[in-house]
């Protein structure tokens, strides 16, 4: 079967790789769609990202749906011919995290599509795959492949809504529209936030935002101040969702949050001093959310039902074949949101 394998930045080619039957446990999964991340694009254009770097050809993708194609000994939670979003993420072992249920945090974490292990952990961007049956998630019979696909992003944004405690008439902001910070705005609607807003530097991404539901966005390239008014008397947001991995972005977070309030950190980048003074006098909450676990499951019961509807995100839909333009798309924010491979 033929699979998307990155070399070394801007070296995206189409290869030739085998692909076995199922064993007990295991399922083979005939590949339909696969989203796009930005960590895919950090290794197209950057062969890696930090201290993560590309050293062996690697598969790429972690956002994945299909159908199954075959089915190993002792698998009854999927049949032939069913659709199903896939869950990147295979914790192992008996560590300390596995025993206390944060399974994202094990010692021995396995992730489609990741070059933080050597090997590598090959990913998702093929025609077929054999991964474990757990990893198959099912999804309606009628489920598009491309909102199948957002699954793994949209676990992401529900496990940082966790993260924040009760949204239920909350005033929210989220800071960074891409793919997660819409996918959060959806999120936080779904779990009861009274109001959001949102900013970025794009208009054509805040537009999409507010598509999928933001009350306000401001972009803050053009409009600066525009989260001046926010600040005033101590704070007027409950809940900050940074998404932009910008770290002064963040550090901004803390004049609007008002006492008591929840910063989530949920996109990582460049490193930032916080003043600490205002952490302690409006006894802030700080937090980091990483990944997912249980929340897959969730996500693929919340896009099978529409209950979430992620329709406005898909940008455009390309064969594997042209991954180079598709990537190319995914990288051009003013063009596109979400671009699916098609296999």
């Amino acid at each position: 079967m033929k699979a998307v394998v990155i070399h070394k930045e801007h070296d995206l080619r189409i290869e030739e790789r085998d692909v076995g039957a199922p064993g007990p446990g295991e399922v083979r999964i005939r590949l339909k769609a696969g989203g796009i991340c930005g960590s895919d694009l950090h290794y197209y254009h950057h062969a890696g990202f930090g201290t993560v770097r590309v050293r062996e050809p690697m598969i790429l993708g972690h956002e994945a749906s299909g159908e199954i194609a075959a089915i190993g000994e002792g698998v009854t939670n999927v049949t032939v011919g069913q659709r199903v979003a896939i869950n990147p993420s295979r914790p192992q072992g008996d560590c300390e995290f596995m025993r206390e249920g944060q399974r994202q945090h094990a010692m021995e974490m396995r992730f489609n599509g990741s070059a933080m292990r050597f090997p590598h952990v090959q990913g998702l961007f093929r025609e077929e795959i054999v991964v474990e049956a757990e990893q198959a998630i099912p999804v309606a019979a009628d489920t598009p492949f491309e909102e199948a696909a957002c699954c793994e992003p949209l676990a992401v944004c529900l496990h940082a809504v966790e993260q924040a405690g009760s949204l239920v008439g909350k005033r929210v902001l989220v800071t960074g529209t891409g793919t997660i910070g819409c996918l959060t705005i959806l999120a936080a609607r779904f779990a009861g936030a009274a109001e959001i807003i949102a900013t970025d530097v794009s208009d054509s991404a805040l537009a999409i935002a507010r598509t999928v539901g933001a009350d306000t966005v401001l972009n803050v390239a053009t409009q600066p101040g525009a989260l001046a008014p926010y600040a005033e008397g101590k704070g007027q947001i409950h809940v900050a969702f940074e998404c932009s991995g910008n770290g002064t972005v963040l550090a901004g977070l803390l004049k609007v949050v008002r006492p008591r309030g929840t910063i989530v950190a949920v996109g990582m980048g460049n490193d930032v001093t916080l003043p600490i003074s205002a952490i302690v006098t409006k006894e802030l909450v700080v937090r980091g959310t990483f990944r997912f676990d249980a929340e897959f499951a969730l996500a693929a019961k919340l896009i099978s039902d529409r209950r979430i509807d992620v329709r406005a995100l898909l940008s455009a839909r390309i064969p594997m074949e042209r991954a180079v333009e598709a990537f190319d798309l995914a990288s051009d924010r003013t063009k596109s949101m979400k671009v699916h491979l098609t296999f």
